[in-house]
């Protein structure tokens, strides 16, 4: 799966100038430069066209801050720039970054850690800044449904294929409405998950053919302003809706609710991404804080958490849930810690010098007494017991008494979600309901070329209190429940959500006797399909991004 090219929004227009003159190879081509840089036992041409140039500047970051730099060979042996058949200078430099990313080997599995299947990296990937959308209030990728700034840029339904054959791709399927995102032409006219899309521009879906019909369904949901017609899988009731493509800004909160169950108050909270935190310098978050506060009130002391569609976000953002759910009896224990490479704990990545710290506001962070010198990432202390690299708990809100986590995951289920749930592992009883996760215990954060790429590559790793970590391979659920999409998230019938009450609260049900029967309707039904598919696999971001570093004064 390609990962969206839509993450972080570093002003870094006005000052890339700076570091782009500061390493040779990241320098602009220029007939009078000759002269060299080394890399090891190896010498690193200077001179070459601005793609040339950047390719080796891939190179040379990542054989000193990719996590797994010890596999990489001296310049002259991987040689960056053989990666320049293609036209477009982005898919030469994805070709270079795919195969820095193989090269470390997983000995559990004997694979790349990076290994994913589709000839693009698990984990790394390149923006292409130029390509977000031009509209300031939406700085987003024109391929993206939400991005992690909270930003949309699309009709706002997350729509999934569910193939019904066992001819696998070749034979019948489904399309469902998976997710409405808060905020979107969908939210506003009324769309639900579990709606199944029949019909699209007045175009009726045969369903008999996934490989034969997918493209046209794929095209046609890209349009502007599109028409859908289907029915409530359940209910059987018929929409018919026309949505318009639109910007709008999107709350990561699907929905949450405080559900009885056998007496216990169980607070659910459906979460979609790790957007950024809305008052992020005065720690504060205006889709958060309520929600808790809620719970608060009503004495929850048990939480479902919905990531089963979250593919992470900001670390900060990560952090604040889990001091939200967390009780008070964690203190300030340790959260979570985060690992770099030999080569930067031993402050030896000098080619960090060339890349600015910003502030939160995207500006230059002088040093005083100086003339014009500026803090880079090169002036951090990235050894394992740097309290910039530990993370401890700091209790937010007032909800105290929560005992029991169950999370609600899938394969869409990474990176800053796979966070949360390590780091609270230690402090409460957590349970994991759904499918095996993505397997992402990696961070980053963006280094910039060109005044136009920012490149993400693993960076770091993250461990837990009790020094847990290394789910490359995903988190087994220790309940494994297909997700079938029939009902809106928070409805007690809807198949993860079910489970999970059933272990906190064990033999209880709410269930009235009409709801009952469409529950066992839904889940004979969730039995019919045999894998999904993606509309559109570009949409939805899957990582982990650190963007906490400060200046020590």
């Amino acid at each position: 799966m390609k990962k969206l090219f839509t993450k972080k929004r570093f002003s870094i227009f006005s000052v890339c100038i700076l570091f782009l003159g500061g390493l040779a190879a990241c320098k602009k081509n220029n007939s009078d430069e000759n002269t060299t840089t080394t890399t090891g036992t190896t010498t690193v041409p200077t001179t070459g066209s601005r793609k040339q140039l950047t390719l080796d500047s891939i190179f040379l970051y990542a054989k000193q801050i990719y996590f797994w730099n010890d596999a990489l060979p001296e310049y002259s042996v991987f040689n960056p720039r053989q990666y320049s058949a293609k036209t477009l200078d982005l898919d030469n430099y994805d070709d270079e970054l795919y195969a820095i990313s193989q090269l470390k080997k997983d000995p559990t599995t004997g694979v790349a850690y990076e290994y994913y299947g589709d000839g693009y990296p698990k984990y790394s990937y390149i923006n292409d800044i130029t390509q977000n959308n031009p509209d300031a209030t939406a700085n987003v990728n024109n391929k993206a449904s939400v991005d992690t700034e909270g930003n949309g840029f699309d009709i706002g339904i997350r729509p999934i294929f569910y193939l019904t054959s066992a001819s696998g791709t070749s034979g019948s399927f489904r399309l469902m409405i998976t997710a409405v995102y808060p905020g979107s032409s969908a939210a506003t006219n009324g769309v639900q998950r579990g709606w199944q899309i029949q019909k699209i521009n007045d175009v009726a879906i045969a369903g008999t053919n996934y490989s034969s019909e997918n493209a046209a369904i794929v095209n046609s949901l890209a349009g502007s302003s599109v028409k859908i017609e289907g029915i409530n899988y359940i209910t059987k009731a018929a929409f018919s809706v026309t949505l318009t493509k639109t910007s709008y800004k999107s709350s990561p909160v699907y929905t949450s609710s405080v559900i009885t169950r056998s007496g216990k108050k169980i607070g659910y909270l459906a979460f979609a991404r790790f957007s950024t935190l809305t008052n992020l310098s005065g720690g504060t978050d205006a889709n958060l804080d309520p929600v808790f506060a809620s719970f608060s009130a009503a004495g929850v002391t048990d939480m479902v958490v919905d990531l089963r569609y979250n593919g992470g976000g900001y670390i900060n953002t990560a952090e604040y849930l889990a001091n939200l759910i967390a009780p008070s009896s964690v203190g300030n224990g340790v959260m979570f810690t985060e690992i770099y490479n030999t080569t930067m704990q031993n402050k030896q990545a000098t080619i960090l010098q060339h890349q600015p710290l910003l502030t939160a506001a995207g500006k230059l962070q002088y040093k005083s007494g100086s003339s014009g010198a500026f803090y880079t990432y090169g002036d951090q202390d990235y050894s394992a017991t740097s309290a910039d690299n530990i993370t401890k708990f700091s209790k937010k809100g007032s909800l105290n008494t929560v005992t029991n986590v169950v999370f609600l995951v899938s394969g869409s289920t990474a990176s800053a979600s796979e966070l949360l749930i390590n780091s609270l592992k230690p402090y409460v009883t957590v349970k994991l309901v759904g499918a095996t996760t993505y397997g992402k215990p990696v961070g980053f954060f963006p280094i910039t070329l060109e005044n136009r790429y920012e490149v993400f590559m693993p960076l770091f790793e993250t461990v837990n209190s009790k020094g847990e970590g290394k789910y490359y391979t995903g988190m087994v659920p220790d309940q494994a429940v297909s997700d079938p999409s029939y009902y809106p998230f928070g409805n007690e019938n809807e198949s993860l959500l079910s489970a999970a009450l059933t272990i906190i609260a064990p033999g209880s049900t709410s269930q009235s006797a009409s709801s009952a029967v469409a529950d066992r309707t839904a889940r004979a039904a969730a039995t019919d399909f045999t894998g999904t598919r993606p509309v559109n696999p570009n949409s939805e971001f899957t990582g982990m991004i650190e963007k906490r570093r400060t200046v020590k004064k």
